[in-house]
């Protein structure tokens, strides 16, 4: 597999890490430290579970096929319904959890890269190298997600409580587009 076509593959696995930092960046108590170790394990659970994938092969990606779209869907929706609810509230939501620290750190990142573990599957299939792959997609997750994480945080500055609203709502219509492609394909 050619280098243009990983890069590709990389900024579509991205894009919903993306999304997520850009909303988690909004929230008024996000530290740009706190957006650079979200990044960092976004990029570090996407490079992962490719190479997951990879190894594991069919068995686990048809696994996790039969539900993860429930699991993100879920994920994202309590997510997000919390931002909008302390958006509105004008308290300061604690998620059950910080979005950038612990656990809740963990599910995101899990949940922004179960598609992952499709690519890996799909470069096994077509022989292609799983190191270099792995590491070029955890790298532009990376990179996507802290750009994603620093326009947040400048926006949340600048609109306060509205952009932690509309993270939310982003949040939101990611698991419901994620369940409903996977519904209806």
């Amino acid at each position: 597999m050619d280098l243009l076509t990983i890069l590709l593959i990389s900024v579509g696995l991205a894009m919903d890490a993306f999304a997520v930092c850009l909303s988690v960046g909004t929230r008024p108590s996000t530290k740009r430290r706190d957006i650079l170790r979200l990044s960092w394990h976004f990029g570090v659970f996407q490079g992962l579970m490719t190479f997951l994938g990879w190894l594991g092969g069919s068995l686990v990606a048809t696994f996790i096929a039969n539900i993860d779209h429930w699991l993100i869907f879920a994920l994202l929706g309590w997510v997000g319904g919390r931002m909008i609810y302390s958006g509105f509230s004008g308290k300061e939501e604690s998620f059950g959890g910080d979005p950038a620290h612990g656990g809740m750190m963990v599910a995101l990142s899990l949940a922004t890269s179960l598609d992952a573990l499709a690519v890996g599957f799909s470069l096994a299939m077509l022989k292609g190298s799983i190191l270099l792959s792995s590491l070029i997609i955890a790298f532009v997750t990376f990179v996507i997600s802290l750009g994603g994480g620093l326009a947040g945080n400048g926006l949340g500055e600048r609109f306060g409580k509205r952009m932690e609203i509309l993270g939310g709502i982003v949040l939101i219509g990611i698991g419901l587009r994620v369940l409903i492609t996977h519904l209806l394909g």
